[in-house]
This record gives structure tokens, sequence and C-alpha cells, in this order.
């Protein structure tokens, strides 16, 4: 395939360096907030040890005279408002709970009792910290030892979460700038299409009325009426073309047309002007049915989709359009089939960005142009809907029957 790189290619490679950029973005953010919530995790586990060692010789402390400042350890113990606490023993009855959120307030008056609710609550969260690393063992003597178990402090818990949620909201952000930028590309794109569509019109509409002054002359002229006539026929197309052009940019025109014969006089102009050797095939509806079209703009999809399977072919195979008009649906789909060369499966999508071509001259247009008269301007789709290379493409059209 052959892809107008200044248009494509160019585009492809800034989106990809794009992709890679963010995700590098994102990889060093998640790193760094990563180390931030392992540091702050490595805090919290020295200040449970701190919290340990005041807990032993708390314990240690019989009376006064032992040289322990009992209020210093205290101090300590109490100080923690923000890392939950379960302290056991060797047989794992909870001795002490700090900052937990249990499901019952705690009897002002009897502090360290332990009601059966807020005890069950006190098992789940020992049971589930047993399987965790958040794990300290307080040897008190040579016969005695506590298990201090904890959570992380809500802090902790905020910070790991901080990222991901940051990493959405970034997400969010990249997503709403890139589908802007592209609602602004697409805006700009659609004012260069109206505004070449319409001097395009404007640049034909001068030698079209000069060349239909001068067939006039040569008909008064005498010349011969078959010359006349095949003159008069390019001048009619010419005028065709350009009113197709006239067209883009502002909502056409719908009609009532039945399918069977909108597609038959799209295919007029071309059956006359392909090679002999391309067997066209169509396969009129069994059931006709009326379609809203804009006839000259679906002309012009139907001869731009001939033109492309005939060039596919070059110029010698079969071509086949099936209309199927179906019973169960309100969908009217129309296949054209070709021998041709065919198109990767990579690339279903590709033909219809503008740059995309297969030839060595064109500005890869057509399909870009077929595309956005049937989706745009008919309501419709158009789809590759089946490809092998080597044996022919199926491009298909999707129209809605008129109620």
């Amino acid at each position: 395939m052959i892809l107008h790189s200044s248009i494509y290619d160019t585009r492809r490679i800034w989106k990809t360096v794009f992709i890679i950029v963010a995700l590098v973005m994102v990889g060093v953010f998640l790193y760094i907030s990563d180390s931030l919530v392992r540091d702050l995790a490595a805090q919290e586990r020295e200040r449970m040890q701190i919290w340990a060692n005041a807990t032993k010789e708390l314990a240690s402390a019989t009376d006064g005279s032992s040289g322990t400042d009992v209020d210093f350890l205290f101090s300590i113990i109490e100080g923690n408002h923000n890392i939950p606490v379960l302290l056991v023993d060797g047989d794992g009855t909870i001795l002490l709970h700090r900052n937990f959120d249990l499901p019952e307030p705690v009897d002002s008056l009897s502090p360290y009792m332990i009601s059966p609710r807020n005890l069950a609550y006190l098992e789940e969260k020992l049971q589930h910290l047993k399987g965790t690393e958040n794990h300290i063992t307080i040897q008190i003597d040579d016969a005695t030892a506590q298990e201090l178990y904890y959570e992380d402090s809500t802090v902790l818990k905020r910070l790991a979460y901080y990222p991901y949620i940051q990493l959405a909201v970034l997400l969010i952000f990249v997503a709403i700038v890139y589908f802007a930028l592209i609602s602004i590309k697409k805006a700009e794109q659609n004012k260069v299409w109206v505004g070449l569509s319409k001097e395009t019109a404007h640049q034909l509409g001068t030698p079209i009325s000069s060349m239909m002054a001068w067939v006039e002359m040569l008909e008064a002229s005498g010349v011969d009426k078959e010359i006349i006539t095949d003159l008069n026929a390019d001048v009619h197309r010419l005028s065709v073309i350009a009113d197709r052009f006239s067209k883009i940019g502002s909502r056409p025109e719908m009609e009532l047309n039945f399918i069977n014969e909108a597609v038959d006089e799209s295919l007029q102009y071309m059956r006359s002007r392909i090679s002999s050797r391309v067997k066209l095939t169509v396969n009129r509806a069994t059931n006709d049915c009326g379609v809203m079209l804009c006839l000259p703009l679906f002309e012009w999809v139907m001869e731009n989709l001939t033109k492309n399977a005939v060039d596919a072919m070059q110029g010698e195979g079969r071509l086949t359009v099936d209309i199927d008009t179906g019973t169960s649906t309100r969908i009217v789909y129309i296949d054209i089939t070709d021998t041709g060369k065919g198109i990767a499966r990579k690339n279903f999508k590709t033909v219809f960005t503008p740059g995309y071509t297969t030839k060595n001259r064109g500005w890869g247009l057509g399909l870009t142009l077929v595309k956005r008269i049937i989706e745009e301007y008919h309501g419709g789709r158009i789809y590759v809907k089946d490809s092998e290379v080597g044996h022919g493409t199926t491009f298909r059209i999707e129209l809605l029957k008129t109620k």
C-alpha cells in the first residue's frame, strides 16, 4: 500500500510519540508515588517499633524504684492517635486496641471492657492482620511474649490510593484535551473541505457556461449532430460534477428514491466507460423499497467505488453489486465486490483516512469523501465488509429505508 507520508505517516508517528511520552510520564509518576508510600510505611513501622519498645518497658516496670519513667512510656503509647493497633498475648487474647473505628461506642466508664460486637469486629481485624507484614513480636521476658499488629494509618491509605486518583484525573484530562484537539482538527478539515468544494464548483462554472455557448455556436454552424450530442453529454457531465461539489458543506436536499433504480442510474455512466474485460453484474433487490437520497451525491459514491474497484482489478475481473432490502430490518445493504488485489485487515479503517491511496497519483481523498457523503449526509454507514489480499474486496453501504 502506498501512503502519502506527509499526511498519514507523519500523523501516525506523532500519535505513537504522544502515547510513548504519556506512558513514560505515567510510569515516572507511579514510581515516585510508590516510593513515597514505601518511605511513609517504613516510618510508621519505626513508630510502631518505638511503641512496642515502650510497651515492653512498661510491662517490665513493677514499681517506681525501677528507674523507669512510666509517665514517659505512657505518653508514647497514648501519643499514637492515627495508627490502628492491636496488642495480643501469647494465647491470642486481645489486650489492647487503639484507633479502630468500632461499630459500637466505647463505654467511657469502662474503656477497657469490649462489647461482644466490638470484640467480633476486632477479632476479624486480627485475623486479617495476621496475614500481613504489619506485625512486631514483643519479648517481655524469657517466658512471656506479646504480639503487636497494626494497620496503615489513614494518611498512608489515602496516599496509597492518591496516585491512582491522580492518574485517573490525568487520563481524563488528557482524553479531554485529545478529543478537543480532534474536534478542532475536524472543524478545520470541514472548513477546508467546504472551501475546496465551493471553490471547485465556482471555478468550473465559468468554463462550463463558455462551453455551452460554444456548443450552441457549433450547432448553429451546422456541425455534425453526433458531435454536438457528444459535446452536450460531456458538458452535462461537467455540470453534474460542479453541482456535486456545490452540495458539499451544506445540507443537501433529500428525495425519495427506489433503491434499485437509484443504483442503476448511478452505474449507468460507468458502464460505458469501464474496460470490456470487467464484467459488471447488478443483483437487484427482490423487494424494492424507498430510501431518502440526494441522488447526485449518491451517484458520486457509487461511481467512486466502482472506479476504485476497476483500478484495483487493473481493468480485468468481476465487479458485483448486490442490493439486499431484507424483510426483518429497516436497513438496506449495498455490497460492492471486486476481484482485485484486496486490502490488508489492518487497513480496513485506514482506507477512509485522508491521504490513503494505492495509486502513484492522486490525493487519496475519494473514499474519505464517500464516507462523508454516506454517513454525514445520508445517516448511513460504509465500511470494508470483507477483503483478502490477492482475492478482492467488498465494501458495504447501509442506508435506512423510509417508514
